[in-house]
């Protein structure tokens, strides 16, 4: 008779000729797991905020203050024309990323303890700062953090369920800041598990996101630049066109939080800069001569309206 062989691989016990017996995971701490490095800011992974040796952007890994510089702006509302705010985390493309949530059979709520987790970070295939929810169901005895990277969840064979749900939430480096928000949301950082290290994310849940199809829905808004487009050192890195001495730009989103078709992933559309001084609102901007329409999806949750 052939002997039996055993293998051991990652806490499963193998037996050939016998069934598969599985050793329960054990539980990680996440205060005392390493974070991981980030950049967003990478030739890999940014768009718009591409680092420079000039442009004074933050370094790999280091913290960014999102409430400063090219990272924050205040529009205009499409409706009253008053002053709204929203962060600007760059390009993103429309098919989300998953983050898996873990809860016990039986119950609605995830479980409290647990990390999500996510399996990519800026810069790497297949990241999205937008994230579809996949439900992951685990057993009543379940030990929160026993599963810390989504290879282990296909080696216990849990049930994941693919949701409609997207969550907005930019993975950024630890210590980053953007302290505004709509709706009491907190500001602080979040924590998700990547391969067993903790990486750190914002979350924006100034409405509720859902996919539009496989897709990140998207809503429209109009921009205009120092420098147009198609004039020389024009376009986004000229800056956005705002009034004398202030931060206000006349750029529009098309819907706001709580209105039918937000999102805060934005189809970027530029008009003429020589139509700034007459776009006051959404009507107007929509009236301005139109010089490149869905140039871009870029995440930018708005975290102020004035009232």
């Amino acid at each position: 008779m052939t002997p039996r062989i055993a293998i051991i691989l990652t806490g499963v016990l193998i037996a050939a000729g016998s069934n598969v017996a599985q050793a329960k995971p054990h539980a990680k701490n996440p205060d005392k797991a390493q974070i991981v490095a980030v950049d967003r800011f990478s030739a890999k992974a940014a768009h718009l905020q591409l680092r420079t040796s000039t442009n004074g952007i933050p370094g790999p890994n280091k913290p960014v203050h999102f409430d400063k510089g090219p990272f924050i702006t205040t529009g205009l509302s499409p409706t009253t024309g008053k002053p709204v705010r929203y962060y600007n985390f760059d390009v993103q493309n429309l098919t989300p990323a998953p983050v898996y949530v873990f809860y016990r059979k039986g119950e609605k709520s995830p479980i409290s303890d647990q990390l999500d987790i996510i399996d990519n970070l800026p810069g790497e295939k297949g990241y999205n700062d937008f994230r579809q929810v996949y439900k992951v169901s685990v057993p009543s005895d379940y030990v929160a953090n026993s599963i810390t990277d989504k290879t282990q969840l296909r080696q216990y064979g849990y049930t994941i369920e693919k949701t409609d749900t997207l969550f907005n939430m930019p993975v950024v480096p630890d210590k980053s800041v953007a302290r505004q928000r709509l709706n009491g949301e907190s500001a602080e950082l979040q924590r998700a598990w990547y391969k067993g290290k903790v990486a750190k994310y914002f979350a924006f849940n100034e409405a509720p996101l859902s996919v539009a199809g496989a897709d990140v829905p998207i809503s429209p808004i109009y921009v205009t630049f120092n420098v147009n487009p198609n004039e020389p050192k024009g376009g986004p890195g000229s800056g956005f066109r705002s009034e004398p001495n202030s931060p206000q730009t006349h750029n529009v989103p098309a819907t706001l939080p709580g209105e039918e078709g937000y999102s805060p992933l934005w189809s970027v559309n530029v008009y003429d800069n020589a139509d700034w001084s007459k776009v006051s609102n959404l009507d107007t901007a929509q009236n301005a001569k139109l010089l490149g329409p869905g140039v871009a999806n870029v995440n930018c949750p708005i975290v102020f309206v004035t009232p």
